[in-house]
């Protein structure tokens, strides 16, 4: 492979009929790692049945969760080792080996045995291969957006990686795809027991075709020329992070970008699962539908946004878009609620709840090893409306006082001591039911189109933080630094602040009780990046990239 990035450049015209193949290769190859990549974000709540069934439940999708986030936290680990060969070693020859090593994680994951067959081995197992799976897509996006900005003309660079933009959200939405036939195929049970895995054998075959196309591609032409003139670098990574000049553009590009466009991406396509899933409780199958519907809608407006940054600049799309997350995501989700779930929505303003409790006795309920006990009646009321997807407001009660639990109008007395704890959660049950909280969600009340298009609209929120951040990432550096210095800033940007973001959340919203609390992590985060980005950074639309 090396002889590719060090032979005489081959000749080629930019914007030539030639880039077809490129962007189409490159968009094509980068959706089957994100499919492999967005599988077990999609499966979160199953697989954490399988492998973390040793602990309580709350703490357990937590660690899914966590296990998820895995594979985000070595992003950058993945972007430093493999950037540093792609700007040494070529594009496209880098791609190729990020390429093979997602695929074979993915297929692995497809085999392992479950929490029950071999203990805590298959959790550590679970997050190594996740592990993997981050090293190699910390390395492949970088290349994938370099490779096809350098290789488009002067003026649509935002169009032309607007392609490889639509590649991530492409990538979720052929995991659903595949999920949802497997799911019907199968029937919920057998998938839920075993047919889950299919899915993840199936990225063998994806990667196959995957090498298959990108080993037809040649190295980028303004690569070659660098290489030719003798402009390269040995030491990609002290230019990049060790001189001033490079490191601030680095830190600014997190801070005033990445950070923001991150939490937003995540927000429109992942929380927005689990909260559909996990606290509206809508059927797998359904939420699953309502999402793809949604990503199928708004992944146009990749490509709109991108051709639309060549004409008046990345940063008021990207910023926009941030701005525009930050001020609509509570409204948003509370009409998701009422339009995928209207009788919870009704149970919350008609019949609130509310826990009065000595909060000396409340515990923060995540235990990383799975040994600690939640058994005072204040973990135990929170634990079940956790589960339950209801929200609740807590109200101090003085030292040594009991918990009480009131639903409207009625109270329940906290669970006594040493009384059995699934007879006082069945009364809670029936409370709630009696007050109008729905266990799961109706699908026959879900009111598809209004839940579609507020999806819809989180994804073009999407869309124009995303389309035309890679353009600007590249037009940011110089080539003989350019995979090193914007694969860091891009990938703690999505790999810590974005792909956290589920954990995060979740967590603010076991720990505070309201269904919508977890929303102020995006929130301030897109509005910090808002603010930074409109202060500190150019456009660099008209930037010259081949120096």
């Amino acid at each position: 492979m090396g002889a590719d990035s060090q032979a005489a450049p081959v000749p080629h015209e930019k914007g030539g009929r030639r880039d077809v193949l490129v962007i189409g290769a490159s968009s094509l190859g980068t959706v089957f790692e994100w499919y492999d990549f967005y599988l077990y974000g999609s499966l979160a709540a199953i697989i954490t049945g399988h492998f973390f069934s040793g602990v309580n439940e709350t703490t357990g999708f937590i660690l899914a969760l966590l296990a998820f986030a895995a594979g985000f936290a070595i992003r950058p680990l993945g972007a430093v080792v493999f950037g540093r060969l792609g700007d040494i070693w070529g594009r496209k020859n880098t791609f190729l080996i990020t390429m093979l090593l997602m695929g074979v994680s993915t297929f692995v994951v497809g085999l392992l045995p479950s929490y029950a067959q071999i203990g805590v081995a298959a959790p550590i197992a679970l997050v190594l291969m996740r592990l993997v799976q981050g090293l190699a897509l910390g390395g492949e996006y970088g290349g994938a957006a370099t490779y096809v900005a350098e290789h488009a003309p002067d003026g649509k660079r935002g169009f032309y990686t607007s392609w490889i933009q639509t590649t991530a959200t492409v990538g979720l939405f052929l995991s659903l795809a595949v999920i949802l036939i497997t799911r019907t195929t199968l029937g919920e049970a057998a998938f839920k027991e075993w047919g889950w895995r299919i899915p993840f054998l199936v990225s063998m075959l994806l990667l196959g075709v995957s090498l298959w196309i990108r080993l037809k591609l040649h190295e980028s032409p303004t690569f070659q020329k660098m290489i030719a003139e003798g402009k390269g670098t040995k030491k990609p990574l002290a230019e990049a992070f060790g001189e001033w000049k490079n490191l601030k553009v680095v830190l600014l590009s997190l801070v005033g970008l990445t950070m923001g466009q991150a939490v937003v991406w995540y927000t429109g396509q992942f929380y927005a699962l689990f909260f559909l899933e996990k606290t509206l409780k809508l059927d797998g199958a359904q939420a699953n539908t309502l999402v793809a519907l949604g990503l199928l809608i708004g992944t146009p407006f990749f490509v709109i946004f991108g051709w639309l940054s060549d004409k008046i600049g990345r940063k008021p799309i990207i910023l926009l878009g941030c701005l525009l997350a930050a001020a609509t995501y509570f409204p948003i989700f509370k009409g998701i609620t009422t339009y995928a779930n209207p009788a919870l929505a009704h149970a919350e303003a008609s019949a609130p709840v509310v826990v009065s409790t000595d909060p000396s006795t409340c515990a923060f309920q995540f235990d990383l090893i799975g040994k600690a006990q939640f058994n005072t009646p204040c973990d135990v009321a929170k634990a079940y409306l956790a589960k339950a997807g209801v929200s609740y407001s807590v109200q101090a009660a003085p030292a040594g006082a009991g918990t009480s639990v009131q639903v409207g109008g009625v109270t329940l007395q906290g669970m006594a001591a040493g009384a059995d704890r699934k007879a006082w959660e069945a009364d809670l049950g029936e409370q709630l039911a009696a007050a109008g909280y729905p266990a799961k969600a109706d699908p026959a009340q879900v009111n598809k189109p209004a839940v579609v298009g507020l999806l819809a609209l989180l994804v073009i929120y999407v869309t124009m933080v995303y389309g035309p951040i890679a353009a600007m990432l590249v037009e940011l550096f110089p080539t003989r630094i350019r995979y090193t210095a914007m694969s860091l800033p891009y990938h703690i940007g999505n790999g810590w602040f974005g792909g956290f973001l589920p954990t995060t959340a979740f967590a603010i919203v076991a720990a505070t009780g309201n269904i919508y609390s977890g929303l102020w992590y995006p929130v301030i985060i897109a509005g910090i990046t808002a603010v930074v980005g409109a202060l500190f950074l150019k456009d660099t639309r008209h930037n010259v990239i081949d120096d």
